[in-house]
């Protein structure tokens, strides 16, 4: 491991047992805010990348006269190689550096955004969607880790109230500006195509982000930062395949053998996991997931919760789409403006989440409580209009959806990250990363699986039909939110026992040009 002095200058290196030298305390960043702020921006272009494609799909397909397995890969390729890196890329941040992880993932992402905007045909646009997801894997875990590093243990529930407020947004705001750039005929006579649009708008954003990082982001490292665990990257690697890969493609493939035989290979293929990282860290070494910290119960019973929450947030986002799209007949600007009162709340809540730290695990309790009256609300209401459903009549439900998800999401990320410590910041950021992906994965592909066969063959705008399968589907989502109601009570109150540990401080102060 190689440290740094104040003014940046290599020091000299760790030992070969890799014992840490004490390293001479360094100037924090002016504002931890400030940086706060600005790999926020990461965090949500990683996350919008996820959905705002959806909308621009069948654009995608139209206009580059894909099949509907290419664009299947369009769309699942990035989610696919976004969450098998995640912890991989936490813990290079961890050995090289979060900022330059974030430096390098951001401007990876950017340059890959330029591939997907002029991609010549689907095998393109596919490899580079499939890159891209790397790179928001190499970006994204980061943010978790600064939180911890650069804020102040007192303050860092209002930053994972950010956080949370940022992720929510862009999954809602993915559908709303796809839905903008869609239907706009400027960004057609720009790009020569709409959809092309929906990857450009983050190269402008890219390159600020990237520039204001350099200039205001403070490094960090973990203190006792070793080389990668290889082989447990490449066996983590190969089981989150098998996991993910059949989650994601098995519904649009009518859950072929293939699929089940993968799921069923990830079992062993994850205790082959344990097992490496198990003789790693017998042998001395820095294994790529430390296993004591899954056996913690702050740390397991909130990554479950973190799961569960994300395979309800996801999936209820998938089927409230197919059912404004494809039921109500609605076009994607239409579908993402009836977000918005879904948005404005999650949002809203999210920042109150953050205030309200103090009273603890009630917070949690609150959002599921009032998640699972805006799922109630929204059976009920669906159930008893009918054919004579329209759009806005779910603007109530999901007004409550939104709080109660704001409410959940913001303080549960802090309770699982606040008892870590900064050896293991990145590590912990790369798993939370992963289960969310797994969670929405996993969520995707039930809910999926009870839509369309609760819809069978009904016609497109069929409002009755796509109304009993969104009910069907909606019960999917209360039940995950008594589930972590149930799971609830397991979760160690914050409120109880506060965490005062000091802040890892930034190796290097920012230097502007550096």
């Amino acid at each position: 491991m190689t440290r740094t002095t104040p003014s940046g200058a290599p020091a000299q290196r760790a030992t070969r047992q890799h014992t840490a030298a004490p390293q001479p305390p360094a100037r924090p960043a002016a504002s931890p805010w400030q940086a706060l702020a600005i790999v926020l921006v990461g965090a949500f272009m990683a996350v919008l990348d996820t959905f705002i494609v959806l909308v621009a799909a069948p654009a995608i397909q139209a206009d580059l006269h894909a099949s509907a397995a290419d664009i299947q890969l369009i769309l699942a390729g990035y989610q696919l190689t976004y969450a098998i890196a995640l912890i991989t890329g936490a813990r290079l941040g961890d050995r090289f550096g979060r900022r330059r992880l974030f430096l390098i993932g951001m401007a990876l992402f950017t340059l890959t955004s330029v591939g997907c905007a002029v991609a010549p045909d689907p095998g393109s646009l596919i490899a580079a969607r499939l890159a891209q997801g790397l790179t928001a894997a190499a970006m994204f875990p980061q943010v978790f880790a600064m939180i911890q590093v650069l804020i102040p243990a007192e303050q860092r529930p209002k930053a994972f109230g950010a956080l949370g407020a940022v992720i929510g947004m862009a999954t809602v705001v993915g559908q709303l500006l796809g839905g903008v750039l869609l239907s706009t005929g400027f960004s057609a006579d720009l790009f020569g195509s709409s959809w092309r649009s929906v990857f450009w708008v983050n190269v402008p954003i890219g390159l600020a982000t990237l520039l204001l990082a350099v200039l205001r982001v403070p490094e960090s490292r973990a203190p006792e930062a070793r080389r990668l665990d290889l082989p447990g990257a490449v066996v983590l690697t190969v089981a989150l395949f098998l996991l993910v890969v059949p989650l994601v493609e098995g519904r649009a493939s009518g859950w072929p053998a293939w699929t089940w035989l993968s799921l069923a290979g990830s079992a062993p293929a994850f205790v082959a996991f344990a097992l490496v990282e198990r003789r790693v860290a017998a042998a001395g070494g820095a294994p790529l997931v430390h296993l004591g910290l899954l056996r913690t119960r702050p740390f397991a019973v909130g990554t479950t919760l973190v799961v569960v929450a994300y395979a309800g947030i996801n999936s209820f986002f998938l089927v409230l789409s197919l059912t404004l799209q494809d039921g109500l007949g609605m076009d994607a600007l239409g579908a993402g403006l009836v977000y918005t009162p879904l948005a404005v709340a999650f949002f809203a809540a999210s920042v109150v989440a953050g205030r309200l730290a103090g009273f603890g695990r009630r917070v949690l309790q609150a959002g599921a409580l009032v998640g699972g009256l805006g799922y109630v609300a929204a059976i009920v209401l669906v159930g008893t209009a009918g054919t004579g459903l329209t759009a806005w009549a779910l603007a109530p439900p999901l007004v409550l959806i939104g709080v109660g998800n704001g409410l959940l999401v913001t303080p549960l990320l802090n309770a699982v990250l606040g008892n870590v410590g900064p050896k293991e910041v990145g590590m912990a950021s790369g798993v939370l990363s992963t289960c969310q992906q797994v969670g929405g994965a996993v969520g995707v592909a039930v809910v999926g699986v009870l839509y369309y066969t609760s819809l069978g063959g009904a016609a497109h705008h069929d409002t009755g039909a796509y109304g009993h399968a969104l009910t069907t589907a909606v019960v999917f989502n209360l039940a995950l939110s008594a589930a972590i109601s149930a799971l609830l009570p397991f979760l160690p109150d914050t409120a109880a026992a506060r965490l005062h540990a000091p802040v890892e401080r930034p190796n290097t102060p920012p230097r502007p040009g550096t």
